[in-house]
């Protein structure tokens, strides 16, 4: 941790604030870039400031601080705590699906994971045909390939968000195994000329 020297977060990924609010925490004012700090005339003075000013709305922060107050450190808690529960228990059941094996750690400390194909599992579909059919159910997995050094590996994400309850994972588990049975079932590769890849942007 000693080599932290700010931590950034895009909070709209996990719920609880307007879509594109953000924080960044620096550890100490020595580590804030002099670039981005701007003397601002301010009521007769020099006011000394990085936000954006004057340049949108205030209600993003205005309502996350509501949601501070309201909420508080154990509200927070309990929330994310759901998530990451919700997570795990998809991490789980897809690790213990034939086709996949979890990329990264078994136990992930967010209410994130992925997980690619298993080498040699078949040669009649990949995860983008499993983002396909899951689509077509309803759901939103993109397939995307890893960078540059990892380009032979493909994986899917999904990031839980609060309100992705119990019930939901199992609709989406449901819906993920009856894709892998339909696949599973074909005779050959699907054609993929016109296939829409989903690949992922953040």
């Amino acid at each position: 941790m000693s080599r932290v020297h700010s931590i950034s977060t895009s909070a709209h990924k996990y719920g609880l604030v307007y879509p594109g609010l953000g924080w960044v925490v620096w550890r100490s004012a020595q580590y804030l870039p002099e670039n981005l700090i701007f003397n601002v005339g301010y009521l007769g003075g020099w006011l000394p400031t990085f936000a954006l000013n004057f340049s949108r709305p205030g209600a993003q922060v205005l309502l996350q601080y509501y949601n501070f107050l309201r909420l508080g450190h154990s509200g927070y808690r309990a929330v994310q705590r759901a998530s990451y529960d919700v997570a795990q228990r998809l991490a789980d059941e897809i690790g213990k699906m034939p086709p996949f094996e979890l990329w990264g750690e078994d136990r992930p400390h967010l209410p994130v994971f992925a997980w690619r194909m298993k080498p040699g599992y078949t040669r009649t579909w990949d995860l983008y045909d499993l983002g396909n059919q899951l689509r077509q159910r309803g759901w939103l997995v993109p397939a995307y390939p890893l960078p540059d050094d990892l380009s032979d590996v493909t994986v899917q994400r999904v990031v839980v968000r609060n309100g992705l309850s119990m019930d939901l994972a199992d609709a989406l588990l449901d819906s993920i195994g009856e894709s892998v049975r339909y696949l599973d079932g074909l005779d050959g590769p699907l054609p993929h000329e016109h296939r829409r890849t989903g690949a992922f942007h953040h």
